[in-house]
């Protein structure tokens, strides 16, 4: 079901239904309850929600999950933000002395956001995206997460579709929680190379030598420059988008190029004139001449809105939030599947809702399960949740983030058991 079967009328009625049946509560508590190795951890964590109207409430927080789910039951929140954990209950803001109220840890989190490409996507522009540019966000992924993983050492990195035009990632590693505004400034920094605004001509200039994390950069902007940028947005086909390739080059080659470009009208040949220009270039000149690697970066690097990740009280959407313009849910991302995930094939809410009502199979084992379930209502409506999710097209993305917590559960076991073994006598 594309989006453009979701009608946003229908969000009120759909809302309490899917906060009744359908979202994942045990296993977002566990998210942000990290094996309750630290203590109030969960309980001083700030969420934000957006209701109906645009009325906007902050520092929510909650004891237990049980307590969540009632509130987000009640509220039926359009969007779920979530924010820092705080010295102080973050429900008690007001009583707590001036001053005395703090954020002290959060995921470190990055925020790509298509819009910040419209200088260099001709398919779509503003809150549009279509399958073509969503290659930019595939490269972005690719790029930061080797560069997390690799050059940090971090190792729990859930990324997730917002569920319109980009994609947000939480690090959630236990030292990437703990990292201070500093520390989260200068990894941003590290991973920005696009610095200028909308009038920048020249947005990335590299230097001699050219740094192993560009250079690693560049082998996964190499793997995909020639489908995204040469054929599919076309940016040396059409006279306006040429001349803005031509003003990222030194002034000599700028006319040379010009020159054969009257010749040489395959947008793929006058790349390869452009490469052998840079090779020419590069023989004659003193310093380094990498402009054909500039415009490669300029066209497709991740393009970060770093002050997202470098503060440790910012507020980042949530997972499992429902997109109130496309209805879509905002889900977790398989890297395993990266190359061929469709944002368009992402469920909406109405979607998932419907599939709900289709008929069960397996009816008379579902009886066999209710018997038991009537000994403990509790448990029963546990499980019935986790077989409503299982019964939609959410289910997949819940079983990856299922994975996701696997993994980090064992180091949460390890951190666990250090504790108990620091606090035994012997």
């Amino acid at each position: 079901m594309s989006s453009s079967n979701y009608d946003s009328a229908c969000l009120p009625d759909l809302l309490p239904l899917y906060y009744r049946r359908l979202f994942p509560f045990s296993q977002y508590y566990r998210w942000l309850n990290y094996g309750g190795v630290q203590k109030n951890y969960f309980q001083n964590r700030e969420f934000s929600f957006t209701l109906k109207d645009d009325i906007y409430v902050r520092y929510q927080s909650f004891s237990t999950q049980t307590e969540l789910e009632k509130e987000m039951q009640k509220m039926n929140p359009y969007k779920i933000d979530i924010g820092a954990i705080y010295s102080h209950r973050p429900n008690q803001h007001n009583t707590v002395k001036s001053g005395t109220f703090q954020a002290l840890e959060k995921e470190l989190v990055f925020d790509i956001d298509m819009t910040d490409y419209d200088d260099v996507r001709s398919c779509c522009s503003a809150a549009d995206i279509c399958c073509k540019c969503w290659t930019l966000m595939t490269i972005a992924i690719h790029i930061l997460d080797r560069a997390l993983r690799e050059d940090f050492g971090f190792q729990h990195l859930l990324w997730v579709y917002s569920g319109r035009r980009g994609v947000h990632c939480w690090v959630c590693d236990e030292a990437a929680r703990k990292l201070s505004v500093a520390a989260r400034s200068a990894v941003a920094e590290y991973l920005s190379l696009v610095k200028g605004g909308e009038e920048t001509l020249k947005k990335v200039v590299l230097t001699d030598p050219i740094h192993p994390f560009i250079r690693e950069s560049l082998a996964v902007v190499e793997r995909y420059f020639p489908r995204y940028a040469l054929q599919e947005q076309d940016i040396l086909g059409r006279k306006e988008s040429v001349d803005k390739v031509l003003a990222l080059m030194p002034e000599d080659v700028r006319k040379e190029l010009q020159q054969d470009f009257q010749n040489e009208k395959k947008p793929d040949n006058r790349w390869k004139l452009v490469k052998e220009q840079a090779n020419r270039k590069k023989g004659t000149a003193k310093r380094g001449q990498y402009f054909e690697k500039e415009i490669m970066l300029q066209y497709c690097y991740p393009r970060l809105d770093v002050n997202v990740s470098k503060g440790v009280n910012h507020l980042l959407k949530s997972p499992f939030s429902v997109h109130p313009k496309t209805g879509r849910i905002s889900v977790p991302m398989d890297l395993k599947e990266l190359e061929t995930f469709d944002p368009f094939a992402v469920p909406t809410i109405s979607q998932i809702c419907e599939e709900l009502d289709r008929p069960r199979t397996g009816e008379e084992e579902e009886k066999s399960e209710d018997t038991k379930e009537k000994e403990n209502e509790k448990d029963a409506a546990e499980r019935r949740k986790i077989r409503d999710y299982k019964r939609t097209s959410l289910a997949k993305y819940v079983k990856y983030f299922d994975q996701f917590l696997d993994k980090m559960a064992r180091s949460w076991k390890g951190e666990l058991l250090k504790k108990s073994d620091l606090q035994k006598d012997f």
